[in-house]
């Protein structure tokens, strides 16, 4: 389809999105996440969406791979053909939108990636990632910024380093909560019949503050990030804002259990 279509965090001021929220289980050793990722991977895709099982797979291969950090953010804009997506949310609906406006063009679609918040390709398209992925990495301020994140207990501990870059001063810090692989059997609609599996779906997306070009860090209790099916968190400085998303500064990957 190609159709248009204060306890609770340090330092925080951002809004929770809505859904229950659950409690995970206190974890009492303390594990860095992973370090270093090379590209920031967001597939916007559908249940509703016949050309997107394919992407779906390449998303959990690319999810196996440590340099890289892959999210699913499935859209709503397609329930309307029916089957409505179970794990969509009409804000990535919106943060598909908001990167098309920033390129100036009308690309909206799905299967969809969006690689380090610039460049877009087929989300069935390994090639074309693999090659948007060294495109964006020749970027001097793309992923430049050290980002770590640590879980301790009942928190995550999220460090920020000064730029390396002097025109990188400013962006805003987000956690998002994912599950790591959300089977769906699909009973209508285009891919009726089939169970699709989705990888690093993102559950909740939690803003944790803002960074100015110098170190900074955070603390950010798990109740403010868990809910049922949540297993792991992703980190990630964006320049821009979210009406208006850049370049990915830089990301950070944890498992929750």
């Amino acid at each position: 389809m190609t159709t248009m279509a204060s306890n609770l965090i340090s330092r925080w001021s951002g809004a929770i999105w809505s859904g229950a929220l659950g409690v995970c289980a206190i974890i009492a050793v303390i594990r860095p996440a992973d370090a270093d990722p090379r590209a920031v991977v967001e597939l916007f895709t559908s249940q509703g969406c016949s050309s997107c099982p394919p992407a779906d797979k390449i998303i959990g291969e690319l999810s196996n791979d440590p340099s890289i950090i892959a999210l699913s953010m499935p859209i709503d804009y397609w329930d309307y053909l029916g089957w409505k997506d179970t794990l969509a949310d009409s804000r990535f609906s919106a943060r598909q939108r908001a990167y098309s406006r920033m390129r100036g063009d009308r690309e909206v679609y799905t299967p969809q990636v969006v690689v380090n918040g610039s460049a877009h390709v087929i989300g069935s398209d390994r090639a074309g990632i693999e090659s948007a992925i060294a495109k964006t990495a020749k970027g001097d301020t793309v992923m430049s910024v050290p980002v770590s994140m640590t879980l301790a207990g009942k928190q995550l501990n999220v460090s920020v380093a000064a730029s390396k870059e002097a025109s990188v001063s400013h962006g805003e810090v987000w956690i998002c909560s994912i599950t790591k692989s959300v089977p769906i059997s699909i009973s209508r609609g285009e891919n009726r019949g089939q169970q699709i599996t989705y990888h690093n779906v993102v559950r909740n997306l939690l803003k944790v503050g803002d960074w100015n070009g110098t170190p900074e860090s955070w603390t950010v209790p798990l109740e403010n990030l868990t809910r049922e099916g949540v297993d792991g968190a992703v980190v990630y400085i964006q320049d821009g804002s979210r009406e208006k998303p850049g370049p990915m500064l830089g990301a950070a990957y944890t498992s929750l259990h």
